[in-house]
């Protein structure tokens, strides 16, 4: 192909996905990292009693950051191979030390240490903002926890619950991700030093056999890059099965978070509530006066492609032969960042949605209005039989007003007008004012704002408070 074009660009960079989310998936992180776990390894062996000078291990430390890109890349065209390529190009610039970089190890020792360190630094991203937006739910949670709405079962009205108290049901999902990304960052270990099989073979042979200075090394390396423990066995990777259980852990944010905008646009196909909308924003091209749940079918997107990406890591870990092959390679390094750059993405988006929720209480109190009746004819049968009627024959009357107001909503597009037909029957022997003491919304919403505040006060508030000082945070969409 001639001539001038721009090259493919990721839309997770230039979109979606946060400059903190890709810098720690960039080529500086990378490299800067397994230039430390080369330094860590050095101090190590240095400790347990190799031939590694201060003046060597100093000449490391101060080039850790300034990487020769361009001796990489022309030596990886010759060797095809990125860790020894890497290798070469910082011996360059440590000419001391040049000798003893790398000393004992295979090229998972600064892949895979470097990819579970990665990890967690993305996942600590992830926990800060799921915070965030589990923060602004609760909020919005506690100010609509005894606003009447419709509930549904099978997309059907049902009987009443709150805004709030759906609320609720996203935080909780929201909760058990947080729970699960707890539990994956406090899991995480290093690979350590293992050699090319996991037997540690190449260390027996530098340490002479002595299995505790081996043992001490993968503990200094441990410590020195924040972590406290390796995994206790391996072959020459760690399990891709680790990759697995934390692409799973995002895809179950992808999960909460579609369901909530899933939620979010239908509210706002009922005019209930909606996204944010801005004052110059475009809902349409063609049509200037609707506003698209824009941001919610982004959040439904993203989420899609997060939840079926999660099969990739599946997939590797199940299909490494023995001590490992390298088709889980290429995949990985794909899979496993773009599973992280989707849930920033996600997460951004829901931060922006969360911080301006709009509620329109006329619409939802109309909705509520439209189907009270029907859910109140019990209460307004016991008040009629409390005046002497027949509560067999009256069940039967207001079964048959049912329905037929029913049939004038459905068939001929009127009001509900089942009230009407009571007052007019005498065998009811029911005031209008009888009647509309029955019709209060707030009658027939249970404890909903009771395990609203129950909920935020149990469960919620000693999470936030715990982490008060990750809160605050707010997202602008670029797009």
């Amino acid at each position: 192909m001639s001539g001038q074009y721009q090259k493919y660009e990721s839309p997770f960079c230039t979109r979606y996905a946060s400059e903190e989310m890709q810098y720690i998936f960039s080529a500086d992180n990378k490299f800067k990292t397994w230039r430390k776990l080369w330094v860590a390894l050095a101090k190590a062996e240095q400790r347990q009693g190799l031939s590694i000078t201060d003046e060597q291990i100093a000449q490391l430390e101060a080039n850790i950051d300034n990487i020769n890109y361009e001796v990489a890349i022309a030596r990886e065209k010759e060797c095809r191979h990125d860790v020894m390529s890497h290798v070469y190009a910082y011996g360059v610039q440590c000419p001391q030390a040049k000798g003893i970089i790398h000393l004992g190890a295979t090229s998972c020792y600064v892949g895979d240490n470097t990819d579970v360190i990665l990890m967690r630094q993305a996942l600590q991203v992830v926990r800060r903002k799921l915070l965030n937006v589990i923060s602004l739910l609760a909020s919005f949670a506690d100010e609509y926890k005894a606003m009447p709405a419709l509930a549904y079962t099978h997309l059907q009205p049902a009987q009443l619950t709150t805004i709030g108290k759906r609320a609720t049901l996203w935080i909780n999902e929201l909760m058990m991700d947080f729970e699960e990304i707890e539990y994956r960052i406090a899991g995480l270990k290093l690979l350590g030093s293992k050699g090319t099989t996991g037997t540690q073979a190449s260390f027996v042979e530098l340490f002479d056999g002595n299995s505790e200075k081996i043992k001490a090394v993968e503990a200094d390396i441990a410590a020195a890059m924040g972590f406290d423990a390796v995994v206790p066995v391996s072959g020459q990777t760690y399990s891709r099965k680790v990759d697995s259980m934390v692409v799973n852990a995002l895809a179950g944010i992808a999960q909460s978070a579609s369901k909530f905008s899933n939620d979010l646009r239908l509210l706002a196909n009922f005019k209930e509530m909606e996204e944010p909308f801005e004052k110059q924003q475009i809902g349409s091209s063609a049509m200037p006066y609707k506003r698209n749940p824009m941001r919610s079918e982004r959040i439904t997107a993203l989420s899609r492609y997060v939840m079926v990406n999660s099969l990739n890591p599946e997939f590797t870990a199940a299909t490494q032969w023995f001590e490992r092959t390298l088709d889980d390679s290429a995949n990985k390094r794909i899979a496993v960042a773009e599973a992280f750059l989707a849930v920033d993405a996600i997460l951004k988006i829901m931060l922006n949605v969360c911080d301006g929720l709009v509620v329109y209480p006329k619409v939802i109190r109309q909705r509520v209005m439209r189907e009270l009746p029907f859910m109140a004819s019990e209460n307004i049968m016991m008040s009629a039989v409390k005046k002497g009627g027949d509560r067999q024959e009256l069940h039967e009357k207001l079964r048959v007003h049912a329905l037929a107001a029913a049939k004038v909503v459905k068939e001929d597009g009127g009001e509900n007008d089942l009230i009407e037909r009571v007052l007019a029957d005498p065998a009811f022997n029911l005031e209008r004012h009888e009647i509309e003491a029955a019709l209060k919304p707030e009658l027939f919403t249970g404890r909903s704002a009771e395990q609203v505040s129950e909920y935020l006060r149990d469960f919620v508030a000693p999470v936030l408070s715990a982490n008060r000082e990750l809160l605050g945070e707010r997202a602008e969409l670029a797009v």
